[in-house]
């Protein structure tokens, strides 16, 4: 049986609660877009395939709660992505200010060589637009990123974000390519990892649903 991949890599979606994470992982996944917001317990995932540069990459991509109650479950997560989405709304200044916290937590919990895209979301709703493109174009360059609107209800520049990032990690990681040839099954063994995190049943929920 020919092999569905030639590596993987771990990318982890940060930012407030209601910022929309679930809905960019579902729109990018699963071409879905469901209105109504159900947040996410702990952690969730998806994955999804991609070709870059003739490498097929597979990417498992982690849809972390915002919630402060679950940040001490997240921060769990940090140290194994090679890259992370920091998300904020448009529509929601508080969301844009807390990016610095989200940054400043990845700092100290991530690998050194993380590659990080910020990504300000919900760009449809330009009428409730509270965070101006230019802000957030300056705090990117700020913290040297890339920087993206997008829109899960519109599918703007979803694709265009999560290739970007797939695109940066593969590219920091080439000289340990061959290390990082996959060598797990195509299904992520999820209590393998709950054991192995010491995370406590029900911290985690695995969503079957696509909801915003």
């Amino acid at each position: 049986m020919a092999k569905q991949y030639d590596v993987l890599f771990r990318l982890l979606l940060l930012g407030d609660s209601g910022v929309g994470k679930t809905c960019l992982l579902c729109r990018f996944t699963d071409n879905e877009f469901h209105p109504s917001h159900i947040s996410t317990i702990g952690v969730d995932f998806k994955m999804k395939t991609l070709e870059i540069d003739g490498i097929k990459v597979r990417i498992q991509i982690w849809d972390t709660a915002g919630q402060e109650r679950y940040q001490t479950i997240t921060k769990q997560y940090y140290r194994r992505a090679q890259g992370i989405f920091l998300v904020y709304d448009i529509t929601s200044e508080r969301s844009f200010q807390h990016i610095m916290k989200w940054a400043s937590d990845v700092d100290e919990y991530a690998p050194d060589n993380i590659q990080k895209i910020l990504i300000g979301n919900k760009s449809d709703e330009e009428e409730k637009r509270q965070v101006a493109t230019e802000q957030g174009n300056k705090l990117a360059k700020d913290y040297g990123m890339d920087f993206f609107e997008t829109s899960a209800f519109t599918n703007h520049n979803i694709t265009e974000s999560f290739t970007r990032l797939a695109e940066q990690v593969l590219s920091a990681n080439k000289k340990d390519l061959d290390l990082l040839r996959a060598s797990v099954t195509d299904e992520l063994n999820l209590a393998a990892l709950e054991e192995e995190e010491g995370i406590t049943d029900g911290a985690v929920a695995s969503q079957k649903g696509c909801w915003c």
